[in-house]
């Protein structure tokens, strides 16, 4: 039986894509899924993801709401607390990309980039920190590109980098509850998020940096998310860079 049977997590942005990878490979190992989703247009895809991990002999239950409003964070734990009695993992997988030049960046963009990817971050992190029981576990999804020095992503790794101080805040906070606090850093990952961002010639040069001349795929990060939960629970306070040799730091 696995290490994690038994237990309930909550994944952000958990409904498609690397999200919903990660929720799949949790129930796997007989992990009760609460499934966040964004806006209404995901919902067929988290209903396919909560239908994923039932068949996979979980419980799931889907939730949807803008976690930029911090009302919709308390409730998304609110309902996976009710549904489950309590929870032990969460992982943040929500995240928005721009790629643009800083000149051109507006300050509407400039918000929304840090309202996903840092305020979100922040205030899912400290409902964990309420909400999880002791010996719970908390990973976000990062970037990569924390560690790269490149044009055009300024506001992308910029909103990405407060995690890595809100995540070393966070283990030692809770540590005295034995919960671990994490980041892992995919490199550029072969999802529907990627490609608008880039030209055909720049997706060969990423690919070209990276082991196997491919870019990093959700089954690369995935596994890492869950194992974080269980036999690598005394990992924290860490960025993982998973990236294939893409960059390091």
């Amino acid at each position: 039986m696995s290490k994690l049977s038994g237990k309930s997590a909550v994944v952000a942005a958990g409904g498609k894509n690397l999200g919903a990878l990660i929720s799949t490979t949790l129930a796997g190992q007989g992990v009760n899924v609460a499934v966040h989703y964004n806006s209404p247009a995901s919902e067929a895809e988290a209903d396919a993801t909560v239908a994923a991990v039932q068949a996979a002999g979980a419980k799931a239950i889907k939730f949807q709401g803008d976690l930029t409003q911090t009302a919709n964070v308390t409730k998304l734990f609110d309902a996976a607390v009710d549904a489950f009695g309590g929870l032990d993992i969460a992982i943040n997988s929500v995240g928005k990309v721009l790629r643009k030049p800083i000149l051109e960046i507006a300050e509407d963009e400039y918000d929304a980039m840090f309202d996903v990817n840092a305020k979100a971050a922040f205030f899912f992190l400290q409902e964990a920190g309420r909400r999880l029981n002791d010996g719970g576990s908390v990973t976000t999804i990062v970037t990569s590109l924390l560690a790269a020095f490149t044009d055009g992503y300024s506001s992308y790794a910029g909103s990405k980098s407060p995690v890595e101080h809100f995540t070393r805040a966070g283990a030692k906070e809770f540590a005295d509850r034995g919960i671990n606090v994490n980041n892992v850093a995919p490199g550029p990952m072969d999802t529907p998020f990627f490609y608008p961002q880039e030209t055909p010639e720049r997706v060969e040069f990423h690919k070209s940096q990276a082991m196997g001349n491919r870019l990093t795929r959700i089954e690369d990060i995935a596994p890492l998310v869950v194992f974080l939960a269980g036999p690598g629970h005394w990992v924290n306070g860490q960025t993982l860079f998973v990236n294939g040799g893409y960059t390091t730091r």
